[in-house]
């Protein structure tokens, strides 16, 4: 059981939502989230205790209670605060053993691991078959068959289906939140992720090294599109006659001769 936390395995499935779990006790303490009777009036989840919902609230009415005393920034709980604050002490603990990227919470070094260091994708879509390397990235995937944008602007009736596209829309439109600027050439990112990734490309660092040719990338989302290259792997298939590619813009240009020619042939049998 202790091995699946390296792993990232999730073999035990929540029957009610989507969720997966490394072990069996944690799927029982999940169960509990159903079957709990204190439910939230914006959302509709469940919560185990009125404390539990409290906490939950502050999503909805956007109350940060907690404060950095180094920066502006503020937190809907303690736990982020706390792992804020490594930012400004540099700390980070948690080493990655396969290369020598080190990260401030085991969270963050295990979707590394997963992310760069591996080619396993555990979680399937079951509206299309695709396959996804964590349980968020599912989740996101699925809003795109479904429809569902469940992050609301509360300023205006815009709602969104991720939560960097709601923060990115509230800086631009209502000018709410924090923008993070680069000192080199003053580009504007509404998330501090993506600028660390831009400031790279000035430095020139390239972190992340293919260990099949040794070349090396800005960005994991770099390598991983580079990794295909030297596998089988190809995820995405065309919606006209099934064939699979490595890239998505492989299968655009491909679906859109092949809708064009499978329509052809459809009006010719139907002639005949």
């Amino acid at each position: 059981m202790h091995k699946q936390t390296h792993t990232g395995d999730k073999l035990y499935s929540c029957t009610q939502c989507e969720k997966r779990f490394a072990t069996q006790r944690y799927l029982k303490y999940h169960m509990n989230v159903h079957s709990s009777k204190y439910k939230c009036t914006e959302c509709g989840k469940c919560f185990r205790d009125k404390h539990v919902l409290a906490v939950h609230s502050r999503i909805h009415s956007g109350e940060k209670p907690f404060k950095c005393p180094e920066c502006d920034k503020a937190f809907s709980h303690s736990g982020n605060l706390t792992t804020h604050m490594r930012v400004h002490t540099r700390d980070k603990p948690y080493k990655c053993s396969l290369c020598d990227k080190s990260f401030s919470t085991s969270s963050y070094l295990q979707a590394h691991r997963r992310h760069v260091h591996s080619n396993r994708r555990p979680y399937d879509c079951r509206y299309c078959g695709k396959w996804f390397q964590s349980c968020c990235d599912l989740k996101c995937h699925v809003y795109t068959h479904t429809g569902a944008k469940p992050y609301s602007c509360r300023h205006c009736s815009d709602c969104f289906r991720h939560h960097g596209t709601l923060k990115a829309h509230l800086l631009k439109s209502h000018n709410e939140g924090t923008w993070f600027t680069c000192h080199i050439c003053d580009k504007k990112f509404s998330e501090n992720g993506h600028l660390k990734k831009h400031i790279l490309r000035h430095e020139g660092v390239k972190p992340y090294v293919c260990y099949e040719c040794t070349k090396s990338f800005c960005t994991s989302t770099e390598l991983r599109h580079h990794q295909l290259k030297h596998s089988d792997y190809k995820q995405f298939c065309c919606g006209s006659c099934g064939k699979y590619f490595k890239h998505k813009e492989t299968v655009v240009r491909h679906f859109n001769r092949c809708s064009v020619k499978l329509g052809y042939v459809h009006v010719f049998a139907r002639r005949d």
